[in-house]
């Protein structure tokens, strides 16, 4: 458990919602602080701008926070999540994308695909996202300012 991330808020319209409750089952017992946000009824029709600005509103206070956020395809969620300016996000269909998108660009909001994405391997992505670090070089720092 990566003791360094205070709180992982975790989001999803209607498509997403059987993912998003898996990962929270599984992320409950490794011990982190979820928060459930969105909808958790797949018969709730919830619009994914909705479910974004709700995960960048609980996300705007706390910096050590972490993010997941989930659609059908994932785009809709990381279009929508990229809008605010303390969010960068990325969606991540493999461990290594996850790893290597926090090294280098500190995301804070991982985007998942629920319609595209084995649970199993969503869960390996999430434990990538939220177990890696930041390269926090002088040159990362930098573009990270540039779009912050």
């Amino acid at each position: 458990m990566n003791k360094t991330v205070s709180k992982v808020y975790i989001a999803a319209d209607h498509r997403g919602v059987g993912l998003k409750l898996y990962l929270i089952e599984m992320l409950n017992a490794a011990g982190y602080n979820v928060i459930n946000l969105g909808v958790d009824d797949p018969n709730t029709s919830a619009d994914y701008p909705d479910v974004a600005a709700e995960l960048a509103d609980a996300m705007a206070s706390d910096e050590k926070s972490r993010g997941i956020i989930i659609c059908g395809t994932g785009a809709g969620v990381l279009i929508a999540a990229n809008r605010y300016r303390h969010i960068r996000a990325s969606r991540c269909d493999n461990p290594t994308q996850a790893r290597d998108d926090r090294y280098h660009d500190d995301i804070n909001v991982l985007a998942l695909a629920a319609d595209d994405i084995d649970i199993e391997v969503a869960f390996l992505c999430v434990q990538s996202f939220l177990e890696s670090p930041f390269d926090n070089s002088e040159r990362r720092i930098r573009r990270i300012e540039k779009i912050s």
